[in-house]
């Protein structure tokens, strides 16, 4: 064509900035747009218009200067798109797998602020507003730092009534409300157990409920300095491909968060479940999701005084690899850290809970400490911002002993890591505990005295100094699917 002729193209028109157009529900698509996702009717498209194009600007004035500096515009030239040559094959397939697709997206009904770009050109979407901080903004730092203070991490006694009771079911317990209290007792009156435990994630239960001498919990751990935190989350439900599923839980997630602190939480915990598995799991839809509900409940309760922990989980079921056990994490942390961007997140009040990274559970194949703490931290080198305090890995259905001993590694090599590499353990620290209770009064004290040396190496190993036997009595911890 030469380089004298000027391609004319009137500019994209601007979203407008109202909070409704600018935010969009995930999945939303105008019907008019329906012809956008046929990859060989757009080829075709692109290129019939790139010919007349280039035919019609032979006799076009080019346009003024001004016109394209009133506003952002999309790129004067794009490369051609070419359809695959499948595409008529699996055209009727693809166009019924991306309606189901935006149902089950538009399902979600996530809105407010995370903006959704139109990835048609058609217009530009602007960045989120700057905001002002939280008004407990240094609170939360505050509190973020002394969760993962050196040496110390956190016990996650957050299960529901239903988990708990299955815990209880294996030592002969019934599951009523006053075993339950019985037992958090037990570890919450440990003697010196704040020596390796910051804090404690509680169930709503657990954060309302009293000692037996009428003494409030929250009060209990208050005296040790041993900080009091919640889960928020309601559970998942399905959607998407089989199996896959969306925590849920936003709704009058605000006004939770402020009772939550009034009873004297000041932290919270949120966890999403992914799942890798030879049909395709996780699907991007999936993973997108989950990273925007966990960062829709991170803002909520910064702006509440809650410091949140995020957790995107990908569990260890399946007969993959750690090396796509690794893939497949760090794609799901780059995500999700994206989603907390775009909701101006501060990355110095919050917290990461990951899972370690270790082969499949069907795969047959091991790791050693040392294999697991290089794929975990480099992993995580990749995709988490230095600014964040610290990391509290989950222990993910790992032995007690197998999971501290990982930690360790990490801690050991990786002394100089911009994190403070931590825990928050649940089964991984009460396992032999409940075992060694067994529902019995006279086995509370021989009960605590294990739980107190389960925090301390557990707390040694955040610090890379584990070294000799480890107390645990368990082996095992996996389930299969785990939900709690």
């Amino acid at each position: 064509v030469g380089t004298s002729l000027r391609l004319r193209r009137d500019p994209p028109t601007r979203r407008p900035s109202s909070a409704a157009a600018m935010y969009q529900p995930i999945g939303e698509k105008k019907p008019s747009n329906k012809w956008t996702n046929m990859g060989l009717v757009s080829s075709v498209v692109a290129n019939v218009a790139l010919g007349a194009a280039i035919c019609y600007v032979s006799f076009s004035a080019p346009a003024p200067l001004e016109a394209g500096l009133a506003m952002r515009t999309a790129p004067v030239s794009a490369p051609v798109v070419v359809a695959p040559r499948s595409s008529m094959r699996n055209f009727a397939f693809n166009n019924m797998r991306n309606s189901m697709r935006a149902n089950a997206e538009g399902s979600l009904g996530l809105k407010g602020y995370i903006p959704y770009p139109d990835t048609t050109g058609a217009s530009l979407t602007p960045l989120p507003s700057i905001e002002a901080k939280s008004p407990f903004s240094d609170e939360l730092k505050a509190t973020a730092a002394a969760i993962v203070a050196p040496g110390k991490g956190i016990l996650a006694c957050d299960e529901s009534t239903k988990t708990i009771g299955k815990r209880l079911e294996q030592i002969g317990v019934p599951n009523e409300e006053k075993y339950r209290q019985q037992w958090r007792e037990l570890l919450f009156r440990t003697p010196n157990m704040n020596e390796g435990i910051s804090s404690a994630i509680l169930y709503e239960e657990t954060l309302y409920q009293n000692a037996a001498d009428g003494t409030p919990f929250v009060d209990i751990m208050k005296s040790i300095n041993v900080i009091p935190g919640i889960k928020v989350d309601t559970g998942v439900r399905d959607t998407f491909m089989d199996g896959e599923t969306i925590t849920e839980g936003l709704e009058g997630l605000g006004e939770r968060a402020k009772k939550y602190y009034e009873q004297g939480a000041r932290f919270a915990k949120w966890r999403a479940v992914l799942r890798i598995d030879p049909n395709g799991a996780p699907s991007m839809e999936a993973i997108e999701g989950n990273a925007r509900s966990l960062a829709h409940y991170g803002k909520i309760c910064q702006m509440n005084g809650l410091v949140p922990i995020i957790e995107p989980e990908v569990l260890m079921d399946g007969p993959h690899g750690i090396e796509v056990q690794a893939w497949v994490t760090e794609k799901v942390q780059a995500a999700t850290m994206k989603a907390l961007s775009d909701v101006n997140i501060e990355w110095e009040g919050m917290l990461l809970k990951p899972n370690m990274i270790l082969p499949g559970t069907d795969s047959g194949k091991t790791a050693s400490p040392e294999e697991v703490a290089k794929y975990t931290v480099e992993g995580l080198k990749r995709t988490l911002p230095s600014a964040v305090p610290g990391i509290t890995f989950l222990s993910g259905g790992q032995s007690e002993e197998e999971a501290t001993r990982n930690l360790n590694a990490m801690n050991k090599l990786y002394p100089d890591a911009p994190w403070a590499l931590s825990f928050s353990f649940g089964r991984a620290l009460q396992a032999s505990v409940l075992k060694a209770w067994d529902g019995k009064e006279e086995n509370i004290e021989s009960a605590q005295k294990l739980f107190y040396a389960l925090a301390t190496v557990n707390g040694q190993a955040s610090l890379g100094k584990f070294e000799g036997e480890h107390p645990a009595t368990t082996g095992s911890l996996y389930e299969k699917n785990y939900v709690y």
